[in-house]
C-alpha cells in the first residue's frame, strides 16, 4: 500500500521505489501483480515521450488504498486492548529491546 500511496505522491513507480529503497523492477514486478490481481488496474502508466513517462493511481487505486488503510485503522482499535496487555506482559528485558 506504501508503494502505491507513493505512486499517488510523486507520479513516479522509480520515484516510489526509490523512496522505498527498493529497485525500479521490483517496484515495477509489484504493480504488475496488484493490476493483474483485481478485476481493474489500480495503476496506470503512460510511456515516456516529450513529456516523459509517469504513473498514476486509478480511481480504483485510490479507493483500494482509502480501504486499506481503513481496515487497517480499525483493526487497530479491536486488537488494542488485547495488544496492551500482551506489551504490559512482557518482560523487563523484551520491554528494552
Amino acid at each position: 500500500m506504501r508503494l502505491m500511496e507513493l505512486i499517488g505522491e510523486t507520479g513516479s513507480i522509480s520515484a516510489a521505489g526509490r523512496a522505498m529503497g527498493m529497485s525500479y523492477r521490483r517496484a515495477w514486478l509489484l504493480v504488475d501483480s496488484l493490476n493483474r490481481a483485481f478485476r481493474a488496474p489500480v495503476v496506470a502508466t503512460q510511456h515516456g515521450g516529450t513529456r516523459g513517462g509517469g504513473a498514476a493511481l486509478t480511481e480504483f487505486g485510490v479507493e483500494i488504498v482509502e480501504r486499506y488503510r481503513l481496515m487497517e485503522k480499525e483493526a487497530h482499535r479491536a486488537a488494542a486492548d488485547h495488544l496492551d496487555v500482551l506489551v504490559a506482559s512482557l518482560s523487563a528485558d523484551a520491554s528494552a529491546q
